[in-house]
């Protein structure tokens, strides 16, 4: 049985797409075929697998406004058991063309069914916004994943984003849940990073992730690689948190 995870936080730089792109090949390394789909506008998802952009002929926007299957808009990764269904500079204009659909909410949803098997994992990479493209994702989703950085204002915005998960669980998907909060960003050394931490664990009651991944240059640069951090530099401090995020998220179902 497919699972699908929601990576979402409005607040834009916080290791949303890094997460998607590092936990999810880590998961396929470790034999779970593995899904990721771009549905940000930006695309980050997609070139940091090494994907140009500007080559895709068709994207996630195909998906959603069209109704193309999924499985006719996936592509392959430099890992083995990974794929990506790409996004466009075409989907940007998906917020406004969703509007006025038939069952908008749910277009995410119809495209996913038709899957039958093929993956058991897919991570959805969210753009940094609670608009129709996030809500299409929260629609589809078992579960949410919330990246969080540990740093001033880390906690901003994250009652709204739990209540507008609250409502599409009211409304439009009632087996929807909190999967886990992830710390990013987390530096030793400094006070702060351990007081945002321990306030984010105290603020959501036991669904913080154990894992917390450090501030990494290794991190930052690999995106600009097109690989994820298991194929750049699979000894780094990075890798070695998105390694142990992998089994936790195994660990959790």
């Amino acid at each position: 049985m497919v699972r699908v995870t929601a990576c979402t936080n409005q607040k834009g730089g916080v290791g949303k797409t890094t997460t998607v792109i590092n936990l999810a090949a880590f998961l396929a390394l470790s034999g779970i075929r593995t899904l990721v789909i771009d549905l940000d506008p930006q695309g980050n998802a997609t070139s940091g697998l090494g994907i140009d952009r500007r080559t895709v002929k068709r994207s996630s926007y195909d998906a959603l406004v069209d109704r193309v299957p999924i499985s006719e808009l996936v592509v392959g990764t430099a890992v083995k058991g990974l794929d990506l269904l790409p996004s466009a500079p075409s989907l940007s204009g998906a917020e406004v063309e969703l509007v006025g659909m038939a069952g908008r909410e749910h277009r995410l949803t119809a495209s996913l069914a038709e899957l039958d098997g093929r993956f058991e994992r897919v991570f959805i990479d969210c753009p940094p916004s609670l608009g129709l493209l996030t809500i299409n994702a929260l629609t589809a989703a078992d579960g949410v994943l919330i990246p969080i950085q540990t740093e001033y204002y880390a906690l901003e915005g994250l009652s709204q984003l739990v209540n507008t998960i609250r409502r599409v669980r009211e409304g439009l998907n009632p087996r929807l849940e909190i999967d886990g909060v992830l710390l990013t960003m987390y530096d030793a050394r400094t006070n702060l990073s351990a007081q945002v931490a321990s306030e984010v664990r105290r603020h959501m009651n036991g669904s913080v992730y154990q894992t917390v991944v450090p501030r990494s240059v290794r991190l930052s640069e690999a995106p600009s690689h097109g690989l994820p951090i298991a194929l750049y530099d699979p000894a780094s401090r990075g890798a070695d948190a998105y390694r142990d995020l992998a089994g936790e998220v195994v660990a959790r179902g």
